[in-house]
């Protein structure tokens, strides 16, 4: 089995923003890019994506999930880091078309057809440190997926930073690889040093996200999880995540946890933690370590609250429970 994200389908979309308007979509060979090596890209990052997936149904039907949310979440990581407004409708219409069009490459379940959409800025101008590109380029790449995290019955082992961000406080909720990049080095540390999965920022003692995915702590019936600010990325697999504990019946706090009260609750028998996120789905979290040492989640095995939240998540994305919130989009 290929590694996560490496094989793509041989054709993407791709629309150029230049002139103040938007071209109309190509569909072109998605191993290539032309850039001059001046674009604004390069230099000063502009750059933000999305990762959403579409999910083979057992009748043969190809669904996406949360198409509407994603799209307003480039929106606005394009907004917020001022490439140019996106045509929603037209960047919909390009992700419904390419899927359309590969329809039969959608693995079966569990595998699914991770979706990404791209907005690059092109302008060649290396004068522009402190302005925002005039032209971009959006494009929609496919890539036949399986499981991202393979831990299997452990769960996942993190690493609690108390003294740096993932990012930049104003840019957590944009979506970009910058990012990503620069919680690389942390994440790479946490393996080397203590053989850390991944890394649970947590600025000041207060609890985050890590450096790809939001963080739960689930304590009985209680699901708690920071509330929404600028700082961190605002998930939609987050989101349907606590909407769906809702509907169970759970109570849904939304609100700042101390690396403290994480360490209290942790401690307690039947306590829980899981990342959250388009790739990860929710993958448990077994262990925690700070200041080198390690403390146990709950029984230090993935607990039934988050396998349940998992199961229900993915039988709604597969077509085996009713799409009571609408989350569903039909392709072909």
């Amino acid at each position: 089995m290929a590694a996560f994200g490496t094989v793509f389908m041989p054709q993407m979309a791709q629309t150029r923003y230049e002139g103040g308007r938007w071209s109309s979509v190509e569909i072109v060979p998605s191993d290539s890019l032309t850039l001059h090596p001046g674009a604004h890209v390069l230099h000063y990052s502009s750059t933000c994506f999305e990762g959403l997936k579409a999910f083979r149904h057992a009748d043969g039907s190809v669904n996406l999930f949360r198409v509407d949310a994603n799209v307003e979440r480039l929106a606005q990581s394009s907004r917020l880091l001022n490439l140019p407004a996106i045509d929603k409708g037209q960047l919909t219409e390009m992700i419904v078309d390419l899927v359309a069009r590969f329809k039969d490459q959608v693995p079966q379940a569990p595998g699914s057809m991770y979706i990404r959409p791209t907005h690059i800025g092109i302008e060649a101008a290396i004068g522009k440190a402190a302005a925002p590109t005039d032209s971009s380029l959006l494009y929609v790449l496919l890539s036949p997926v399986g499981e991202y995290f393979s831990g299997g019955d452990n769960g996942l082992t993190l690493l609690l930073e108390e003294d740096g961000m993932r990012c930049a406080a104003h840019m957590g909720m944009v979506k970009s690889g910058g990012n990503y990049a620069s919680a690389l080095t942390p994440i790479l540390s946490a393996k080397a040093e203590f053989g850390a999965d991944q890394v649970l920022f947590c600025p000041n003692g207060d609890v985050q996200e890590t450096g790809a995915a939001n963080f739960i702590l689930i304590d009985g019936n209680e699901i708690i999880t920071k509330g929404l600010d600028r700082s961190f990325l605002h998930g939609i697999t987050r989101d349907s995540l606590l909407t769906l504990a809702r509907d169970r019946g759970m109570t849904v706090s939304e609100r700042n946890l101390s690396v403290d009260e994480l360490l209290e609750r942790a401690a307690k028998p039947g306590t829980e933690a899981a990342l959250s996120g388009t790739a990860a789905v929710l993958t448990p979290v077994s262990r925690l370590i700070r200041n080198g040492e390690s403390y146990a989640v709950g029984s230090g095995k993935p607990g039934p609250a988050t396998t349940a939240l998992r199961q229900a998540l993915n039988q709604v994305q597969w077509g085996e429970a009713p799409d009571e919130h609408h989350w569903l989009t039909p392709v072909g």
